[in-house]
Parts: C-alpha cells; sequence; structure tokens
C-alpha cells in the first residue's frame, strides 16, 4: 500500500461497547450513597466513563460532599460493580472534587424520588 497504513480497527465493536455501557449504568444503579435513598449514577456522582478496547475501564466519580461518611469505601463499592460486568477486564475508580458536585447533576428520577420537583 505504499507506506499507507489503515487506522487501527477497535477491538470492541459498538454494539459490545454499547453492551459494557449499558451494564455498567445498570451495575452504578446497584450502588447508593447510604445517606440519601437514590443510587450514585441518578444522583449524578458518575462524572465519566472511559472504556478501553482491553476492557479497562477508567470511572471518575464525586461524592455529594468531600467530608461523605463512605468517602474511603464507596469507590470500591463502584469498583466491585463495574467489575461485574462481562467484558470488564480491569476497573479504575478516581475520586474526583472538580467540578463540585451540586443537585443540578441529579435527574429528574432522583429528584422526584427525593420530592424536589
Amino acid at each position: 500500500m505504499d507506506g499507507v497504513t489503515s487506522p487501527p480497527q477497535s477491538a470492541l465493536s459498538q454494539a459490545e461497547l454499547d453492551r459494557i455501557t449499558d451494564d455498567l449504568v445498570a451495575q452504578f444503579k446497584t450502588v447508593f450513597d447510604p445517606e440519601i435513598p437514590v443510587d450514585i449514577y441518578e444522583l449524578g456522582l458518575i462524572y465519566k466513563v472511559d472504556i478501553s478496547d482491553e476492557g479497562h475501564v477508567d470511572i471518575d466519580m464525586t461524592l455529594t460532599a468531600p467530608g461523605c461518611p463512605v468517602a474511603g469505601e464507596m469507590p470500591t463499592w463502584v469498583e466491585t460493580a463495574a467489575r461485574r460486568v462481562k467484558g470488564v477486564t480491569s476497573v479504575h475508580v478516581n475520586l474526583v472534587f472538580d467540578p463540585p458536585w451540586t443537585p443540578a447533576r441529579m435527574s429528574d428520577e432522583a429528584k422526584l424520588e427525593l420530592n424536589m420537583l
């Protein structure tokens, strides 16, 4: 091909990436902030999820407050939940506080559950 190389093909098909993403969201919805009766996904605590072609998942998440009593435990709960997804080979959860969490990040479902609508 005279020095022209094709772009690398992703190891994950779009359908597989979509399935893993949906399964991750479903797993995030099994993790609850113990002080608020809403799951972390609907609370808007998951900021970013990156899935590599090899199945490694990087998650940026936050807490409702930096002084949250489960700050040391919740990232482990999220990691455990993400590891349940077929195709996920490893997980790294990064706890971030920028931008700070506000109730505006909550889904309408969460706001309804907490009588905020």
